[in-house]
């Protein structure tokens, strides 16, 4: 399961319960990531070190480095 995950991608239900379940999404999403902090801190690293190699590979091969930067920036969606 993501670390973040992604409920304003899908449509707000309409009415009262809309909004309630939307918060009840988003604290269980918190909820989850604080329980696992070691999972978050992988993910960080992860993403730095995307960067870090896109960034080294920059001025050689930037089509390479956009495809790291991308995948980094989708880590935390997984």
């Amino acid at each position: 399961m993501a670390t973040l995950l992604t409920p304003i991608a899908r449509p707000a239900p309409r009415g009262f319960a809309g909004p309630i379940t939307r918060l009840a999404e988003e604290a269980s999403a918190l909820a989850q990531a604080l329980l696992s902090p070691g999972k978050i801190i992988d993910e960080v690293e992860q993403m730095h070190a995307l960067q870090v190699e896109a960034s080294s590979v920059e001025a050689s091969d930037p089509v390479r480095a956009e495809a790291l930067r991308e995948r980094a920036s989708r880590i935390g969606l997984r």
